[in-house]
């Protein structure tokens, strides 16, 4: 084989080599950030903590979305999460997480919500919020 031909092997596989790695940075970097949010859309705009957690709530194109986190994660705990825009009834999540419970997400317009969220006994509540 020649010389030239053998560059432009070498070349064209660094050219699909960089290519590759690019995407799979990209992949892992969207996992991530939507790891880091716990799937919610939209910037955070308030954290409401409490003893046992912290519920993060977001909110980006009309909609409003909340997650509540632990403060320890690892063995599965009663957690919940529920938004509540002003006039509808509260969209819910509810059960043994080890992680987080949500994302729980509502069309709220230009709507008041109330957000709860509880991790074992303990719960924080926001009132009407987002007004």
């Amino acid at each position: 084989m020649e010389s030239g031909a053998i560059r432009r092997r070498l070349a064209s596989g660094a050219a699909l080599l960089a290519v590759s790695a690019a995407l799979t940075l990209s992949v892992t970097g969207a996992a991530q950030a939507a790891s880091a949010t716990g799937g919610c859309a939209g910037h955070e705009v308030r954290t409401l903590p409490f003893r046992t957690g912290v519920t993060h709530i977001y909110r980006g194109d009309g909609y409003v979305c909340a997650v509540t986190v632990p403060r320890r994660t690892g063995s599965p705990r009663t957690m919940s999460v529920s938004v509540q825009a002003r006039g509808n009834l509260p969209v819910v999540d509810r059960g043994r997480y080890r992680e987080h419970a949500g994302p729980v997400t509502v069309h709220a317009g230009h709507r008041c919500v109330r957000i709860k969220g509880s991790v074992d006994r303990y719960t924080i509540s926001s009132g009407w919020i987002l007004c």
